[in-house]
């Protein structure tokens, strides 16, 4: 039997994509693969149990960039993701979108800064938690622009876009998927998206790149992680199997809809994808002071 773990609740991008190999992996290794929800401390939990078993292939980790290369700089860990975990294989990268409540009388990300610098102090940006890819890319927005705004952390993605389609907070960032259909209500409106390329699923909307905003390109991204004894014939056997999984009709077609971005990438590729991460988001973290509140 094989386990993927994810490390945040059922529901989530995590969970979602590990439930979206079961089928591809069961059939193809012949085997019974579930998915096991381990929670809690901003997906450290789960991300430490994986690292902790046993590298023979049956424990795998469905983790993204803020639980491999964002906490580590946030928290005092067991285990650092970076070398106790081995990459496999990419599943998906999903990119975000500057979004505001409708009633915001901005059009843009030139007048939305332009708002907040006439009112410093009065707006503020949600996340689903102090520390996530959504919390850093506001506090680079605020260290780039020189903004006053405050940063209210949630817990998790779905209370955070439910207060700002309410108004009670003004904007975040969050990845196209979660948005389209929220976007398509006219209750809040995009007004960029952080991909290298406009994303497939917003496609009128500029990215932060191509608005002069060039150290906003970042991407939400989702992988499979084994402990780091997992023998490199076992990784490269699950990198092969994923890898078909991915490319497959359904899958292919509903990674597609989440606006990903991902590509075929041998478990090689991968980690030196994983490792030219670290030093943007150290230093992110370094600069904006964010904290695990």
């Amino acid at each position: 039997m094989i386990k993927i773990i994810s490390p945040y609740p059922p529901g989530g991008a995590s969970d979602v994509l590990a439930r979206m190999l079961v089928p591809g992996l069961s059939k193809q290794l012949n085997t019974t693969v579930i998915v096991e929800n381990k929670t809690g401390a901003s997906g450290n939990i789960g991300t430490d149990f994986v690292s902790s078993a046993t590298g023979d292939g049956c424990t795998l980790l469905l983790g993204n960039s803020t639980g491999i290369v964002i906490n580590r700089n946030l928290y005092k860990l067991r285990n650092d993701p970076i070398t106790s975990l081995r990459p496999v294989a990419e599943v998906a990268a999903v990119p975000m979108v500057l979004y505001v409540n409708s009633s915001v009388p901005a059009n843009s990300v030139a007048e939305l800064i332009a708002l907040i610098k006439k009112e410093p102090g009065k707006y503020s940006f949600a996340s689903p938690g102090s520390g996530s890819t959504h919390h850093l890319l506001g506090e680079l927005l605020k260290l780039e622009q020189k903004l006053d705004m405050t940063h209210i952390p949630y817990r998790g993605s779905g209370p955070a876009i439910a207060d700002v389609l309410a108004g009670q907070v003004p904007m975040a960032f969050e990845s196209t998927g979660a948005m389209v259909p929220h976007l398509n209500s006219g209750k809040v409106r995009a007004l960029a998206t952080t991909g290298a390329v406009r994303a497939k699923n917003l496609p009128d909307v500029p990215t932060m790149k191509e608005l002069g905003y060039s150290k906003f390109v970042v991407e939400n991204w989702y992988g499979i992680f084994v402990p780091a004894k997992t023998p490199t014939a076992l990784v490269n056997q699950l990198n092969k199997e994923i890898n078909k999984i991915l490319a497959t009709g359904d899958v292919a077609e509903s990674l597609s809809k989440m606006g990903s971005l991902n590509s075929e990438q041998t478990p090689e590729q991968f980690a030196a994808f994983v490792k030219k991460e670290i030093p943007y988001w150290e230093l992110l973290v370094k600069q904006s002071g964010a904290t695990a509140e």
